[in-house]
């Protein structure tokens, strides 16, 4: 979809990629407070939730030298039909990769896809350390989500236990458009014409 630096691409997740996307994933599980998770999925587990994102929402990753090096999807904000125009994101680079530009170029692409299905609020669910933070979460999420435009609305204190330890939680929220009275509805992203595209 999208070519990066010259040597990463942006482009639409497959199936057949969840066994790289669930070992990219898993040591955030095993060794961060990044994700609540405690054990990582399964590749089936994986490829299970990559299934039911894709049914209606845009999932990415980015790809190096023929290798995955990190991923980004939308999902259901909350289950109410009023909610229908706000999606909660997740943004993950594979380890020894931070710092390159691979996650705001995820980021930008799913911005835009969100954009083309008629998304109206992006909110990002982001662990965060009580006072200083620990070897295995920093606020650095945070402060990535503030340089793509994302303001505070809210955090949870204490929400999180793993590992021993008591983590925070932020919401953040970017707005992508006018809200109107008479809004149209969010078109699925297999029918918008960027998937047609693809295709």
């Amino acid at each position: 979809m999208k070519a990066m630096g010259g040597d990463v691409r942006i482009r639409l997740a497959r199936i057949e990629d969840a066994a790289a996307l669930a070992a990219i994933y898993g040591p955030y599980v095993r060794e961060t407070a990044i994700t609540f998770e405690y054990v990582p999925p399964t590749v089936d587990e994986f490829a299970e939730r990559m299934r039911k994102t894709m049914e209606f929402y845009p999932y990415l990753v980015a790809e190096r030298d023929g290798s995955l090096v990190g991923y980004a999807y939308a999902g259901t904000f909350k289950g109410r039909p009023a909610y229908d125009w706000a999606v909660e994101t997740s943004i993950y680079v594979a380890q020894g990769h931070a710092g390159e530009g691979i996650g705001r170029a995820l980021h930008d692409m799913l911005e835009a896809l969100l954009r083309s299905q008629g998304v109206l609020n992006m909110y990002a669910c982001i662990a965060v350390p009580v006072g200083e933070g620990d070897e295995t979460l920093t606020r650095n999420s945070q402060h990535f989500h503030e340089h793509m435009g994302y303001r505070l609305v809210g955090e949870f204190y204490q929400c999180g236990f793993k590992g021993g330890s008591w983590y925070d939680m932020v919401w953040m929220e970017k707005m992508l458009g006018e809200h109107r009275a008479d809004q149209p509805p969010v078109t699925p992203f297999p029918k918008t014409p960027v998937m047609a595209a693809e295709l």
